[in-house]
């Protein structure tokens, strides 16, 4: 679909922004960039286990709607995972080593591409199944609420994801309850390689979907980062002052398949569309490109951030090469809290009956 381009970086949500803040977030742009780079080769190795799945094309939309979360937000998402990992300030040996399934990893190893975690940074995942994050986002903003603190749950999911039965009664339950949770569609316009227009039926784009709950939407040309953070900011705002959800459909693109293993997704797309959206609508370049314009950094700094990503993640890569794998007897640990904590229910096995 197509989108009016406005100039966004007169809110006031933007205007706070400092040079250096403009700058950090090209610098988080960079680093989803290389991190996604330095995994393909190890992959087609054979060092990596599972699918993977690929944010390179797709990174606006989080660095730009995770640079506005404050305490009490929390992120939540799919299986396309790596980037909100980065945005929310994970590191990228942990990332990496997960990877390659060692025990240095965000999740010890047994998580793998799509199930990266990190509770301390209030990021939750990382899930495989389609859909499946969906009451969880809603059962981490209604925590948020249950204790009185101002904050709310991002939620992202993919344009395919939305045809899940449990996203649309978390959406029910959320306006029902007033439920402080904000849905972001992130619509790369094809479910694995299915194309919109043949996976969703849809009157003028998906976020409208919402109103059959009465609950507010809109729509987010995802290339330009002032206006992820400018209409992600009114939800944030909705959610925090008002207790009340939210669903954007910020629109975006991936340049490869749905995972490394898609080997045609030059089929269903044509190379013509994938060149077109390299060329006119890379979200990296369009950043770069803006606070350049904006005489906030020059060519030669660029540079200098992108060399120090790229050797980023290479030494990632070679942190988690040289990292253990995870021992055979941890396999029984992190299954459930009441037996790592030594509990009387762990310890007794009554973990959901009592005498």
């Amino acid at each position: 679909m197509d989108i009016t381009t406005s100039d966004y970086s007169g809110y006031a949500i933007n205007q706070k922004l400092t040079p250096e803040d403009k700058i950090d977030i090209y610098r988080t742009l960079s680093r989803m960039r290389r991190f996604e780079q330095g995994t393909q080769k190890p992959y087609s190795q054979g060092k990596m286990g599972g699918f993977l799945h690929l944010y390179i094309g797709q990174e606006s939309v989080a660095a730009g709607t995770i640079s506005l979360c404050g305490e009490n937000d929390h992120v939540i998402t799919a299986y396309r995972c790596h980037a909100h990992a980065l945005a929310c300030g994970m590191t990228m040996d942990e990332c990496m080593a997960e990877l390659f399934g060692k025990y240095t990893g965000c999740s010890k190893g047994k998580g793998g591409s799509m199930h990266f975690f990190d509770p301390a940074k209030n990021f939750w995942g990382g899930h495989g199944i389609v859909g499946g994050q969906t009451p969880l986002g809603l059962g981490l903003a209604y925590g948020v609420k249950y204790k009185g603190l101002k904050g709310c749950c991002l939620c992202y999911l993919g344009d395919g994801a939305i045809n899940q039965g449990a996203f649309h009664e978390s959406l029910n339950i959320a306006e029902l309850h007033n439920i402080p949770v904000i849905y972001i569609i992130e619509n790369n316009g094809y479910s694995m390689g299915t194309s919109q227009n043949r996976s969703s039926a849809y009157k003028d784009c998906l976020a409208q979907r919402a109103e059959a709950y009465d609950m507010a939407w809109d729509i987010v040309n995802g290339e330009d980062i002032y206006e992820v953070r400018a209409k992600t900011q009114i939800a944030i705002d909705r959610a925090h002052n008002e207790s009340k959800p939210t669903v954007l459909e910020i629109t975006t693109y991936r340049y490869y398949g749905h995972s490394v293993a898609d080997a045609n997704h030059k089929k269903y797309r044509t190379p013509e569309e994938i060149t077109k959206y390299k060329n006119d609508h890379d979200p990296v370049n369009l950043w770069k490109n803006r606070i350049i314009g904006e005489g906030i950094i020059s060519e030669e700094e660029v540079k200098a951030i992108d060399t120090a990503a790229k050797q980023e993640a290479a030494a990632a890569v070679k942190f988690a090469e040289e990292s253990p794998d995870p021992p055979v007897e941890s396999i029984f640990d992190d299954v459930y809290w009441e037996v790592d904590n030594n509990t009387e229910a762990g310890n007794t096995g009554r973990h959901f009956f009592n005498d």
